[in-house]
């Protein structure tokens, strides 16, 4: 039986974050295919962790800088690893390659981090983003050692392939695998008489979240208030600390929810989600939950960035506060524009993250990646030099640390 390992920085937690939806997608995938799934993190887990044995995923808990590893993958002989991030891959990589060299390693970026890097240090300079920084070289050499990186947006493709120069057959996009909206879905979700308020939503250990949500609090959220005061604004978000907390005002109706058990389900009760992201990387996973749910959006270019389909929209996208708050605000109040942005979101999440579309394509490209894998290594010369540089550094530093934690 053919088998897949996935290195987990964590356990997947999809109702915390996008990213854990997003790698449970890919288990799922391979599993509907035939392969014997191997999940592998170093990391506790949390309450929140998906259960994956409890869908035929066999976990196995490792430890970091540990030569038990190498034990562990020469038995198991994986035919494909998965990193969850270049993190990942910096830490078991060179251990892979020495242990497993047949192995098709894949390099699943999430989103690109050194991006996000970029425009959140963009924001807080009031600068244009500079691409070029500590997390640059380390995520790109990453990519490069891999025989394959998985983008989830258009724009990143775009990114590596024109500013970086990458070979683009060490890419592939892949958006989040969606299943199609149905007009029969579609017939079920909550109608416009039977929702209100407005909702935000989104994993507060990360930081465009926390910055979106200070300014709901002190320049979008004011303004909607004062047009219509009998609204509410509710906020959900996994792991939120006090500093959240601590901006819960019943008297100005903005409410802190914490955690919502089920994103999808929860964004069925509102109007509208609000979200006016200032920088951040990647597809957001919230607009997928919401499209999904039949609630339409207001957000700014980059929190709809690859999501779009000629500039169609599940709402609006407004990088203007106050044509934000405008654009809230009318679709809030009427009905029809309601009814169509709903209609529109159908359309382009069935356009960007079909799963239909998507997986078939790509599960034949690694098969045949697979086949001519020689080949497809030495043409990324450049990779090959990395993994030998890396490789004798992360070697022999990883030695050094068990060697010292064995004297401890």
């Amino acid at each position: 039986m053919k088998a897949i390992l996935f290195i987990g920085l964590v356990w997947p937690e999809p109702q915390s974050s996008a990213a854990g939806t997003r790698i449970l997608q890919l288990v799922r995938m391979f599993q509907s295919v035939g392969y014997e799934v191997v999940f592998a993190s170093a990391a506790v887990r949390s309450p929140y962790s998906h259960p994956l044995s409890r869908e035929g995923v066999r976990e196995e808990d490792i430890q970091l800088n540990d030569s038990s590893f190498d034990t562990f993958i020469t038995s198991l002989k994986p035919d494909i690893v998965v990193f969850d991030r270049f993190v990942s891959e910096e830490q078991y990589g060179w251990r892979i390659r020495q242990y497993c060299p047949s192995a098709l390693t894949i390099l699943d970026t999430e989103d690109l981090h050194f991006l996000r890097r970029a425009r959140q240090e963009g924001v807080q300079r009031n600068t244009a983003p500079d691409y070029y920084n500590d997390i640059t070289t380390r995520e790109i050499a990453a990519i490069l050692r891999c025989d394959l990186s998985l983008i989830i947006s258009e724009s990143e493709m775009k990114l590596l392939l024109q500013t970086f120069r990458l070979p683009a057959e060490i890419l592939c996009y892949l958006p989040f695998l969606e299943p199609k909206i149905e007009e029969s879905t579609m017939n079920e979700w909550r109608p416009f008489a039977q929702r209100k308020d407005f909702v935000f939503i989104g994993n507060f250990l990360h930081e465009p979240n926390w910055h979106t949500v200070r300014l709901l609090k002190t320049d979008i959220w004011p303004k909607i208030k004062k047009r219509l005061p009998r609204t509410e604004l509710h906020i959900y978000g996994a792991y939120a600390s006090e500093k959240v907390n601590q901006l819960h005002q019943p008297k100005d109706n903005f409410l802190i929810k914490g955690r919502a058990d089920d994103a999808r389900k929860t964004l069925e009760a509102y109007r509208v989600l609000i979200a006016p992201i200032r920088f951040g990387a990647g597809v957001k996973g919230k607009f997928i939950d919401a499209m999904q749910a039949g609630t339409p959006s207001v957000t700014t270019a980059i929190g709809a960035e690859s999501m779009t389909v000629d500039d169609v929209w599940n709402g609006y996208i407004e990088d203007d506060p106050d044509s934000f708050v405008e654009k809230a605000i009318l679709l809030y109040a009427d009905s029809k524009v309601w009814h169509e942005a709903q209609e529109r979101g159908a359309g382009v999440l069935n356009a960007t993250s079909s799963k239909a579309q998507f997986e078939t394509p790509f599960l034949t490209y690694i098969d045949e990646l697979k086949e001519r894998l020689h080949t497809h290594r030495r043409q990324n010369f450049i990779g090959q030099i990395l993994q030998r540089q890396h490789h004798n550094a992360s070697k022999y530093m990883s030695l050094w640390i068990e060697e010292k934690n064995k004297r401890r």
